[in-house]
């Protein structure tokens, strides 16, 4: 055997020992992270399942022992606690305020949205460049700015402390961010297939439903989870604008907060009902939320 042969031999079996060292290490690696994202998700989890569990225990044994407690007691489970909440109509009115803000305010943002960035995508119009420069410049403004002067506003016009009032200023709010978002998506649609819509006829508004929203649903799906998230688990403009008699679920659980030694039967479980909402849309719009996130990544 030659030399070149032994050295080629060699080589070899050095680069499978490197290679199975490799593979080995690539699977340890790939365990090691599973098990943390593993871990990293039950510790981002443990406030949800210690507030499920707290809302299923009766207020002596909340006040007496943790939730953990019912690992090793599990006859503390009691679904009490949400029929007491059923009997609060404080709670239950207040879930149906926010639901009457919330469905309007996010509905109208996508609607509203989804029209305006349509023609800042694809229609000809004196200043287009400026006005949109106009809503990017919007996205900056914060929220806690334009209370007070809102606030007046809707008084001298009838609306402070009403439902529209509050569904008014989410809807103001939201839309810079929807015609930002969907104005850049829409701009990605191929021109080419705008054209031969037109070249069969489409008129704008045809284009807009048969060709441009069915490509935009990823997108549209996204902004409808994130001011839906939004106007839901907000409090501070609802704290100032909502009518106090009926106020959303977030004022009305602080207002319970106050009284926390007396009825955490019931903030317990509105607290988890608050929560549980949100996450249900979010999850059951999950896939149209992640292809709309990851759109223009992939372009």
């Amino acid at each position: 055997m030659t030399a070149s042969s032994t050295a080629v031999t060699a080589s070899g079996v050095v680069k499978a020992k490197q290679s199975l060292s490799a593979r080995i290490a690539a699977r340890a690696g790939g365990g090691a992270l599973r098990v943390f994202l593993v871990l990293v998700g039950l510790f981002w989890l443990m406030p949800t399942v210690g507030l499920l569990l707290s809302s299923l225990r009766s207020p002596s044994d909340i006040a007496s022992t943790g939730w953990w407690k019912i690992f090793s007691e599990p006859s503390q489970l009691t679904f009490h606690n949400y029929s007491q909440l059923l009997d609060n109509s404080t709670i239950t009115d207040s879930l149906l305020s926010t639901v009457v803000i919330t469905v309007p305010a996010t509905v109208l943002v996508v609607v509203i949205g989804s029209f305006a960035g349509y023609a800042f995508a694809w229609m000809d119009f004196p200043g287009r460049d400026w006005w949109f420069m106009v809503v990017v410049s919007l996205l900056v403004v914060p929220v806690q700015v334009a209370l007070v002067p809102v606030a007046k506003l809707f008084g001298e016009i009838g609306i402070f402390e009403t439902t529209v009032g509050v569904i008014t200023f989410h809807v103001a709010f939201g839309l810079p961010f929807a015609i930002f978002l969907l104005r850049n998506f829409f701009a990605e649609i191929p021109r080419e297939l705008l054209e031969a819509a037109r070249l069969d006829g489409a008129g704008e508004i045809r284009l807009f439903t048969r060709v441009v929203l069915p490509l935009g649903g990823p997108a549209i799906a996204s902004l409808g989870i994130f001011q839906f998230l939004w106007v839901w688990n907000d409090m501070l403009v609802a704290l100032i604008f909502a009518d106090s008699k009926h106020p959303p679920i977030t004022v009305a659980l602080q207002q319970q907060v106050r009284q926390f030694g007396n009825n955490i039967d019931v903030l317990a479980p509105g607290a988890f009902v608050s929560m549980v909402i949100p996450l249900a849309v979010f999850f059951a719009f999950q896939r149209q939320f992640v292809s709309g996130v990851m759109a223009g990544a992939v372009k």
